[in-house]
């Protein structure tokens, strides 16, 4: 049986920061609601599929498994602020769950779709893992930086060990972005407007409250 999934936060110490982190959240998903023209899903309306053939997993565990699928932006400061969340929530259901990540780059982030496209040239080489964990772990770095930011990423590249020219080129290559634009507009058509937004089994979940994430994967796992 797996462990509860508050509990383990409250070990590592993240719940502390809720207070902090709904503010920070709830003020950032305000501020960035009407960069994308569309309606906002309800609670408990079924959508079309939220994955696309080519979408990007960081954790598959196969098709019969629940499967969560965030829309972000890597220069989104709410973004930054449940990655930790996520991690832990992943490393609770690991083998339970497939995660799948999506690109929306919002255009108040100047450097949002460059980031983006790295974690797609990294993806090409199967790392998009390591990139988009790098891309969060340094994010305090490079966001609201003055763009482009493409030699943060590149240099973040290099970390993760890619082949150099086959990054360079995938960054030059505007079948890159556009694989980007891609997964915004497929989140636009499933009335994505701000970052994280996240969907459990096609079901768009509200957030504004920190434990409604985990409450619906856990009675995923659990249905």
């Amino acid at each position: 049986m797996k462990k509860a999934l508050l509990p383990t936060f409250a070990a590592l110490g993240i719940l502390a920061l809720v207070a902090a982190f709904v503010f920070v959240y709830v003020t950032a998903k305000n501020a960035d609601s009407d960069t994308a023209s569309s309606t906002s899903s309800s609670g408990s309306q079924q959508l079309a599929s939220t994955v696309a053939s080519d979408s990007n997993y960081v954790d598959n565990v196969g098709p019969e498994a629940v499967t969560i699928v965030e829309f972000l932006d890597f220069e989104c400061g709410a973004c930054g602020q449940f990655y930790p969340y996520v991690e832990a929530m992943r490393e609770v259901y690991d083998g339970d769950i497939n995660y799948v990540v999506r690109y929306f780059p919002l255009p108040s982030h100047l450097n949002s779709m460059d980031a983006a496209v790295a974690a797609e040239a990294a993806a090409q080489q199967g790392e998009f893992e390591a990139m988009y964990q790098r891309l969060f772990e340094t994010q305090a770095d490079w966001a609201g930086g003055t763009p482009p930011q493409t030699d943060a990423f590149r240099a973040l590249a290099e970390d993760i060990g890619l082949d150099m020219a086959a990054y360079d080129d995938a960054v030059a290559d505007p079948a890159t972005q556009e694989r980007v634009e891609a997964d915004f507009d497929a989140g636009v058509e499933l009335g994505v407007t701000s970052t994280p937004t996240f969907f459990v089994n096609d079901e768009y979940i509200e957030t504004s409250r920190l434990e409604n994430l985990p409450e619906a994967v856990d009675a995923a796992v659990k249905g």
